[in-house]
Parts: structure tokens; sequence; C-alpha cells
């Protein structure tokens, strides 16, 4: 479980007197996060989305507040423990961030060399079961730059899968994709996530996404949440004007 408590974030120069140069990324956020969940967390371009991925898996820190995972405080990890907090929570992200000079199957081991300074006959043989989960064992060899944008993003996924993550946080991982592209890899998320148990965090502006996949949903506006419950309820009753918004509700010709 991750529980995000009083979370806060300031960006800005604390040296600087006036207080015009902060920008509140982030004010006052309470989520829960339950293992296993697919939860959305959804909101407009500027709404704090990516900022708050960022810190959930300590990228960023938060200003104030904290960050729980499995009720141990974890918001001031560093060294050893931090890295062994991020193999658990591993990242998706909108650009794929393969790298360009490796292979597909080297890209997918790349976690296991980041962790122990090698890559044995072992980690090899778990990297091409994973890139077969993802129906691309036929592109090991192949470079990133040979594949489609679904393709680098499947290859993203079995990488993030390599160090068997306890959660999965997907930062706008369909947004560049077509949408032949994005059913597949939302079909493929799914899946991982009912096979395995793991947790999905999926950060979109897409409601449509957040249906198709989520079954918990918190909206986020300018920096704070301003809704949150079952997709089914939120989508079916939206509280929240920035909601009724990104669900088409409203007179945009008004």
């Amino acid at each position: 479980m991750i529980t995000i408590n009083h979370v806060s974030k300031v960006f800005g120069d604390s040296k600087q007197s006036s207080a015009s140069s902060e920008v509140h990324a982030l004010s006052d956020i309470n989520l829960t996060i339950a293992d296993g969940d697919r939860f959305g967390i959804i909101g407009m371009s500027g709404a704090g989305k990516s900022t708050l991925v960022r810190i959930i898996n300590l990228l960023e820190r938060p200003t104030s507040g904290k960050i729980f995972a499995d009720g141990k405080d974890v918001t001031d990890l560093q060294g050893a423990k931090l890295r062994a907090y991020r193999r658990r929570t591993a990242m998706i992200f909108q650009n794929f961030g393969l790298l360009a000079q490796k292979t597909v199957l080297d890209n997918v081991c790349f976690p296991f060399l980041a962790a122990t300074g090698k890559v044995s006959d072992q980690d090899r043989e778990r990297a091409l079961n994973l890139l077969k989960r993802v129906g691309l064992s036929e592109k090991a060899h192949a470079y990133p730059a040979q594949l489609s944008g679904g393709q680098q993003q499947r290859v993203a996924i079995a990488r993030a899968l390599a160090c068997e993550p306890e959660v999965i946080l997907c930062d706008e991982a369909t947004s560049a994709l077509d949408p032949k592209s994005t059913n597949t890899i939302l079909k493929l998320l799914r899946d991982i996530n009912e096979e395995t148990g793991v947790t999905l965090v999926v950060i979109t502006h897409s409601m449509d996404v957040v249906e198709k996949i989520c079954t918990q949903v918190a909206v986020l506006d300018a920096g704070r949440v301003v809704e949150q419950g079952p997709v089914e309820h939120v989508f079916a009753q939206p509280q929240a004007e920035p909601t009724r918004v990104l669900l088409g509700k409203v007179d945009w010709d008004a």
C-alpha cells in the first residue's frame, strides 16, 4: 500500500524574498493506493500529475508531507535503501526511455546490470521470458529505432517487470501512441496486474484511458485533489468542475 500524507511541493528559489518566485506544484495531497489497485491520477496539463508520480518514486522530494510504503516512511530514504525502494516502484515513461545503442534484450537486462554490475545467463533467460510475455520474442536482437512506438513501449514494460516490482508507475505511458497501440498497451498492463497483483498507478490526461483500465481515480487541478473514488462512481456523478470538464460534461461554447 502507498499512502501519500499531506504532501506539498513548492518549486522556486528559497533565497528569494518574493513569494512570486515560487510555484506551488502540489498542495496538501492525501491519497491511499491499495495493493493490487489500478489507480488513475488524472488532470489537465499543469495539474501536478507528473510531479506527484516523481514524488512517489522519490525522484523528487516533497517540500512537506510524507510518503509511506506498506506503512513505512520512505520519504527520506538514501543510498542502498533508496535504490531498493525504486526497484520496487518501476516507472514507464511517455517517451519510452530506451537506450538507443543497446538491443531490445540488453534494454530489458539493464535493471540487472544497474543493480549488480553484471548480467547473468539467468538474467538473460528471464529477460527473454519477459519479451515473450509482451509478445516481442522475435525482436530480442533488434534496436529501438527499428520498432514502432507501441513495440518500444512493450519493451519498456518488460524492462519495468525485470526486477519484479510491487508497483508500476505509468507516466502518460500511452499519450504518444495511436489508438490501436494504446489499446494493446492498456490490455497488456491490465493482464499483468491481474496475473501478478502488481499495483498500477496510471498518470494521464485521458478519461478514456482511466475508463478502460483503472478501478480507482483521483482528479488533480492546480496541484490539489478535487475528487476521488471508484471510476464508475466518479464518471457517473462527477462533483467537481475540473472532472466535468475532463469528461466533456460542460457547455464548452457557453
